[in-house]
């Protein structure tokens, strides 16, 4: 098996897939753009999936789709399985999310990404049969400190203590859901401040664990493909992630159990969820948000940025790229 950083020679390093990938999700991110606001999130889906798709053709990899997105959002998807790539060069695990945020997208709103995340063959879990994922994720401060299994008031503190600051200073991000209203009523009774998110948690738990983000910690139930996504990211940030799946009913536990998945509180640390350090992570900002502006179009030209995060060598690089609108839209 060839590994994503077997080579780290200068005429073949990894970073060369890293930018290859990136082309791939700028390409789902400019294909979006007609239907940012126009309230047709299949629509969107669909188009970025179709790019996402026709870019990965052509990459020197031979990938596997160990999570694609669009069951959950009864959408177009890159499926589970798909085999993507050349079928040449290292042999990869990967996971696709052509638009996180497609409700985003369609209203209009902050914070959608288009995201590809990669690890070494074998090294993703296959959370595929149980679709959402309870989460915590924080920067490198929260190592060894704070722990899924603690009420989430006591991370807090924790967390306070280790970064040097007052609690009432801390922000925590959370979605915006029905289930989570206890969650952030404990939140804010423990003195904290609150970030509530629409949707989009993978930029939700990015933010959390970078230096210079405006959050310190992500909690709560979102999916568990952006687990998955998010954890390859947080390798490069040397942050702390922890996940439990939580099946929303008996059948899908069983489909769980079934899959060889561990349910029942069972806690996934960042290593079970992407094993080792030989992750990339890639993603295109669709629409504006904290992590990356989004797309832009002006007259003949679409401007996009993008990050790269490499678990090999723990760095966060941005890519700003002019693209020709008459290529593309």
């Amino acid at each position: 098996m060839v590994s994503l950083t077997a080579d780290m020679s200068p005429l073949h390093p990894d970073r060369n897939l890293a930018l290859e990938l990136v082309r791939a999700t700028e390409a789902a991110a400019i294909r979006s753009v007609p239907f940012i606001g126009r309230g047709a999130k299949e629509k969107a889906d669909g188009a970025a999936v179709d790019a996402m798709r026709a870019f990965l053709t052509t990459v020197n990899f031979d990938g596997v789709i160990v999570i694609g997105e669009g069951e959950k959002d009864n959408a177009p998807m890159l499926f589970n399985g798909e085999h993507v790539g050349t079928g040449r060069g290292p042999q990869a695990d990967i996971a696709v999310d052509p638009i996180d945020g497609t409700t985003l997208t369609a209203e209009g709103r902050n914070n959608a990404l288009s995201v590809i995340a990669v690890a070494d063959r074998g090294a993703m879990l296959d959370a595929s049969s149980v679709f959402y994922m309870d989460k915590i994720v924080t920067g490198p401060a929260g190592v060894g400190v704070v722990d899924i299994r603690l009420p989430v008031g006591e991370n807090i503190r924790r967390l306070a203590a280790a970064l040097g600051k007052p609690v009432d200073e801390l922000v925590v991000s959370v979605l915006n859901r029905p289930r989570h209203a206890r969650l952030i009523e404990e939140i804010r009774e423990a003195g904290a401040g609150t970030r509530l998110m629409s949707d989009g948690d993978v930029a939700g738990g990015i933010n959390a664990a970078r230096h210079n983000a405006r959050t310190d910690m992500c909690v709560g139930i979102g999916g568990s493909p952006e687990g998955i996504v998010t954890a390859c990211a947080i390798k490069a940030l040397g942050g702390h992630i922890q996940g439990r799946l939580w099946a929303r009913d008996d059948d899908e536990k069983q489909r769980g159990i079934d899959a060889g998945l561990a349910l029942d509180g069972h806690v996934y640390e960042a290593d079970d969820l992407v094993r080792g350090k030989n992750t990339i992570f890639v993603a295109t900002g669709v629409t504006n948000g904290e992590l990356v502006a989004g797309v832009r179009r002006e007259g003949d030209y679409v401007y996009t940025e993008s990050v790269v995060l490499r678990g090999a060598s723990g760095t966060l690089r941005r890519i700003s790229s002019e693209h020709l609108t008459s290529k593309w839209l």
